[in-house]
């Protein structure tokens, strides 16, 4: 049986995880791997979530299972920061489940559409490498449009067109804020011509939201989403709290679901039940848990606000540092200030990013993207000059 399997190639982020780790060189920089670091390199807990956990030490009862739905009161407690104080709900159209992070999320989502009937996805390229590999495994196809112009913004025409043709067993694939892997986002205005091509055509919406608060605000970050959502029938909202309460390895996320109705999910929620219990069965409560702790309680939310506040501001402050640089060799740094979230990408030649590995200990992926939050006051000058020299 297992001599009939073909070896895959090894994962590429991972190989360079293993190269950086194994550089001894002490000034190495890891712009890599795709977590938030501090200015001294590191990826703390964040103290709200500390105290979330000691408090569901203190208190939980059992760890008997909850279901393929989760913990309902995590998934009730996101609603208002994801769309909107008002009437998260939309009247009772908008429902969720929980799942193992924003990957397991996007899965269930896509896996929900294809159950629906969509065979083909539209998405911007490049994108996030784990859709195209979900997609490929669900027997999906990738209808390929440019996600990004060569001046640093969104192709919004390349999205119009996707969405004014897509046909009825195909959706449309976008990101809400912090676009993986190029930090490009749809200005308000695009997601203005963007919503108005959506209620025209009645084409699926499909909305990655990975990485709210990262960019200029909780609000901000999802304010074209929903106004999306207020102006179509249904939609797929795959939600990720990994990186804005820093959960990576607890994965915890959820899969949200517009319909015209209340009564409109309960088909939805059957097969998505379903779906989840084959898949991953029950998705893992902890993280889940400490993150409806928080945001049942004033003092913790307001403690995980100004923790995530400081992440942004971060951020903001090492785009601002690159776009001040002006060039580095042929490179443009000016276009990182408007760009949001940890990423963007740099065009630069593969051979190009091996030099700067191989003789400036710069690590990146071999695409040109860069997690700006592995560069610091400190190694920000170097990965300027390392830049400058090989792409002189």
């Amino acid at each position: 049986m297992l001599a009939r399997l073909t070896p895959q190639a090894p994962d590429a982020l991972l190989a360079l995880i293993r190269l950086h780790a194994a550089d001894p060189r002490p000034d190495k920089i890891d712009l890599g791997v795709g977590v938030y670091r501090t200015e001294t390199g590191a990826t703390p807990v964040f103290a709200a979530i500390k105290a979330a956990e000691q408090r569901l030490v203190d208190t939980q009862a059992s760890k008997s299972y909850l279901g393929p739905e989760g913990d309902m009161g995590f998934v009730a407690a996101l609603m208002p920061y994801i769309f909107g104080a008002g009437d998260p709900a939309m009247g009772g159209r908008i429902a969720g489940m929980q799942t193992p992070g924003g990957t397991g999320a996007v899965r269930l989502a896509l896996a929900l559409a294809h159950k629906a009937g969509v065979r083909r996805v539209h998405m911007g390229l490049p994108s996030w490498p784990n859709h195209a590999q979900i997609l490929a495994d669900l027997g999906m196809e990738v209808l390929a449009f440019p996600h990004a112009r060569r001046d640093g913004t969104a192709d919004l025409d390349a999205v119009l067109d996707a969405i004014d043709n897509a046909a009825s067993d195909e959706a449309v694939l976008l990101h809400a804020c912090c676009h993986n892997p190029t930090g490009i986002d749809y200005t308000p205005g695009d997601w203005d011509a963007i919503i108005d091509a959506f209620a025209a055509s009645g084409s699926f919406p499909i909305i990655d939201a990975a990485y709210q608060g990262l960019g200029h605000g909780l609000d901000a970050d999802a304010a074209g989403m929903r106004a999306l959502l207020a102006r179509v029938p249904e939609a797929f909202i795959a939600y990720s709290c990994d990186k804005n309460f820093g959960q990576y390895r607890d994965r915890v996320g959820a899969l949200y679901i517009l319909g015209p109705d209340a009564a409109a999910h309960d088909a939805a929620f059957s097969n998505a039940n379903a779906l989840a219990r084959a898949c991953w069965s029950m998705p893992p409560d902890h993280g889940g848990a400490a993150v409806r702790i928080i945001l049942e309680d004033a003092a913790l939310t307001a403690q995980w606000l100004a923790e995530l506040d400081d992440m942004r501001a971060r951020m903001r402050g090492v785009r601002d540092a690159l776009a001040a640089a002006g060039t580095a060799g042929r490179i443009d740094l000016a276009p990182l200030a408007a760009q949001n979230g940890l990423f963007s990408i740099l065009p630069l030649t593969k051979d190009e990013v091996t030099r700067l590995r191989e003789e400036h200990a710069v690590y990146m992926a071999a695409s040109g993207r860069i997690n700006i939050a592995g560069l610091t006051g400190e190694n920000l000058p170097r990965f300027i000059a390392a830049l400058a020299a090989v792409a002189g």
